[in-house]
């Protein structure tokens, strides 16, 4: 079978009101359209995209219910100050200092934001696979699953389910419905298997439903996944997560050094 090639001209099968929210957008988080600016007039946008006054108007519409524009009928419409997120990993899973809060919550406040977590659920499940084989554990195998959603300024930014290996949380704060001081990687640093290497990785999906609900997406954008693998001595699985951040809110930002 021949794989015909890309020739870079598939049709987009958006609908056009679709299509002008995407451009725009990318527009406004990329700071082409900077915060406090006006859009474009609608004239403006009728013409360069050769849409009606209603699809227009439905596409900003779209962007209106993202957040990203504010703005009324027969007036301009205005770019929002942003709200996107820059997560740095690196700097975020390692154990806080004995007294200290979670290390992502430091880097919250640092950044002036107001941040909590709202705890969800905790208990012992049978993982999906995916986590069941990163944890190396038999797929008819459980381990214990604690679900949270993180907030900065009240607004839901990303849902994690972490899990972890039962024969080294049992019977610890891990298994009770609480928050840990200083998050889950100074506790399991105290039971003696400190976060050594942290594998990510990270792929562009669209929101499942309990992602969407939890997240409270305003559209249908797509989520940040990221499956987090964070290994101790020995090259021990200790904790495996899976993070959903809201599309248009978070970016990634990865520090790497040439080896």
């Amino acid at each position: 079978m021949t794989v015909p090639k890309a020739d870079g001209n598939a049709p987009d099968r958006r609908s056009l009101h679709e299509r002008i929210a995407a451009d725009l957008r990318d527009e406004i988080m990329s700071g082409e359209l900077p915060p406090g600016g006006n859009l474009p007039s609608t004239q403006q946008l009728r013409d360069r995209f050769n849409a009606s006054n209603a699809t227009v108007q439905k596409a900003l519409q779209v962007l209106k219910a993202e957040g990203l524009v504010v703005g009324r009928p027969g007036s301009a419409v205005t770019v929002r100050a942003h709200r996107q997120h820059t997560f740095r990993p690196e700097s975020l899973i390692g154990p806080a200092a004995p007294g200290d809060p979670a290390r992502w919550l430091q880097e919250a406040l640092r950044r002036g934001l107001q941040a909590r977590s709202r705890l969800l659920e905790v208990g012992e499940v049978r993982p999906p696979a995916d986590v069941a084989a990163a944890m190396n554990i038999a797929r008819s195998a459980t381990a214990l699953r604690r679900s949270q959603i993180t907030l900065f300024d009240e607004e839901p930014v990303e849902l994690v389910e972490s899990f972890y290996p039962l024969d080294i949380v049992r019977g610890t704060a891990i298994m009770e419905r609480r928050r840990i001081r200083g998050g889950t990687p100074t506790l399991l640093a105290e039971l003696g298997y400190p976060p050594r290497r942290c594998v990510d990785r990270v792929t562009a999906r669209m929101a499942t439903q309990e992602q969407y609900a939890a997240l409270e997406m305003p559209t249908d954008l797509p989520v940040l996944r990221t499956f987090r693998v964070v290994y101790s001595d020995g090259e021990r699985p200790v904790e495996v997560s899976v993070m959903a951040k809201a599309g248009h809110l978070s970016e990634l930002e990865y520090g790497l050094s040439p080896s």
